[in-house]
């Protein structure tokens, strides 16, 4: 049933292939793949179609031990890079992005101002969006089109894995994702979202989450320098 235009299986490289195969097999995957198919070609849609799944490629299924949940892709040119928050080297820092480097430093001490978070990343921190691609310069353009069915059932998959991990929810709709979450064997941090409009009610500032983590983590923590 896959699009003879997009087969976003292919996009996968690793073990999360068979984790999620079955979505690969249902009409929603058939409809998400063809309206995918139908955006890339008539509108500007971020990240790149080859970047879309860097967030589990990075990050194998088996590797994960920390999820920070995100909504969607930055909206501007050169920001998306396919993991959450993550921006390259060189493209101006997002709010939301300098918000949760003010934390990480009254957290943990740490102070970082390298945008990229391939590092983070590649330490088993699962840096997942809900909605995993978006039209340029319109927030949320995407998030009715499918995404989510795919990306609950990756948060489901994580959900059943024996080895504990570590949910961030940061915000109200990250929390509504991730509200079915076993918090007899993971831990989950609920906070405020990082984006200035939401951190600056409360809520954000002072919510320890990266400590919290290495906490929870032991003799295999982050290091988020």
């Amino acid at each position: 049933m896959a699009s003879a235009n997009l087969n976003l299986r292919d996009l996968i490289q690793n073990d999360w292939k068979n984790i999620l195969n079955s979505c690969f097999e249902q009409e929603w995957m058939d409809h998400l793949e063809r309206k995918l198919a139908d955006e890339y070609a008539s509108q500007q849609v971020f990240p790149p179609i080859s970047d879309v799944f860097n967030a589990l490629n990075l990050t194998p299924f088996e590797h994960v031990k920390v999820v920070v949940l995100g909504q969607d892709p930055y909206h501007g040119a050169g920001e998306a890079q396919g993991f959450s928050f993550s921006v390259p080297v060189g493209v101006k820092m997002p709010p939301s992005l300098r918000n949760i480097f003010k934390e990480l430093a009254s957290d943990v001490g740490v102070e970082r101002t390298q945008t990229d978070l391939t590092d983070w990343a590649n330490q088993g921190v699962l840096l997942l969006n809900s909605v995993l691609t978006v039209r340029a310069n319109e927030p949320g353009s995407h998030a009715k089109i499918g995404w989510q069915k795919f990306t609950s059932t990756i948060i489901q998959r994580l959900n059943e894995r024996e080895k504990p991990i570590v949910f961030m929810l940061w915000g109200n709709y990250a929390q509504q994702v991730g509200k079915h979450i076993d918090e007899t064997k993971h831990l989950v941090i609920r906070s405020a979202h990082p984006s200035p409009l939401s951190a600056n009610r409360g809520g954000w500032f002072g919510s320890k989450p990266f400590s919290k983590a290495n906490d929870f983590l032991g003799i295999s923590p982050i290091q988020w320098t």
